[in-house]
């Protein structure tokens, strides 16, 4: 079977992609990263989805991108955005943006790709819902393929590592839809930017989230309810 390594951040984004490489028959190496995210309590559930999937192996690789700070997901005195209308979300690169995060964790992809012999690295980014983050550009990942090729044994070789975005040109209820439909258990992810015991409700993550099952027309697993009555999670336009 061909082998594939999948970026697993826990979110709702990377388990359709983990799952959608799943789909196409590829045994999976999940890959994930404590970089010093606020929201470390992502890992916990790309444990739970790399178990699930069924994955050959999932490692959690740690580094420090919380040294260089400048951004509110590795300093804390950076505030997280909340309450953002939908509208306002994507203009510009907001304060959660980390520099360099997605070129940085696909070099350690290209690393393990090349070492475990995976043909392709599956990575859940999205260039439609994408909250204004330079590295979620259809434009990058063509560069990055390039560096793929250029870069690596396998490239120099004539067998380039393929970079592949399935959800690329997908709205978040696009991405619902189909994460549904190739059986994506997403009661087991966490999109909240501030970690904690359950989703804020409130960062422009959550917000992404809940439009894209409300416009999907389907429940959010994942939303629990306190004393019986269901959790507001809000996504005013």
């Amino acid at each position: 079977m061909p082998r594939a390594v999948v970026l697993l951040s826990g979110g709702m984004d990377s388990a359709t992609a983990l799952y959608e490489a799943r789909s196409r028959g590829e045994t999976l190496y999940a890959l994930s990263f404590d970089y010093g995210q606020r929201h470390r309590r992502e890992l916990r559930a790309a444990r739970a989805l790399a178990r699930a999937a069924g994955a050959r192996e999932h490692r959690v690789v740690r580094i420090d991108l919380a040294a260089f700070g400048n951004s509110a997901l590795t300093d804390r005195r950076i505030r997280v955005p909340r309450r953002r209308t939908l509208r306002s979300i994507g203009r510009g690169i907001p304060a959660t943006y980390v520099p360099a995060r997605n070129t940085i964790l696909l070099a350690f992809a290209l690393a393990y790709a090349e070492t475990v012999g995976a043909a392709r690295i599956y990575i859940g980014a999205n260039a439609l819902d994408y909250s204004g983050y330079p590295d979620c550009r259809p434009e990058f990942y063509r560069a990055f393929q390039r560096v793929a090729r250029l870069g690596t044994k396998r490239g120099v070789e004539g067998k380039p590592l393929r970079i592949v975005a399935p959800l690329l040109r997908l709205s978040k209820a696009g991405i619902v839809r189909r994460g549904t439909r190739i059986g994506v258990p997403f009661h087991l992810t966490w999109s909240c930017y501030l970690g904690g015991k359950r989703p804020c409700g409130e960062c422009d993550a959550c917000r992404l989230r809940a439009r894209g099952f409300r416009e999907a027309g389907i429940r959010d697993p994942a939303v629990r309810s306190d004393r019986g009555r269901p959790r507001r999670v809000t996504s005013r336009a």
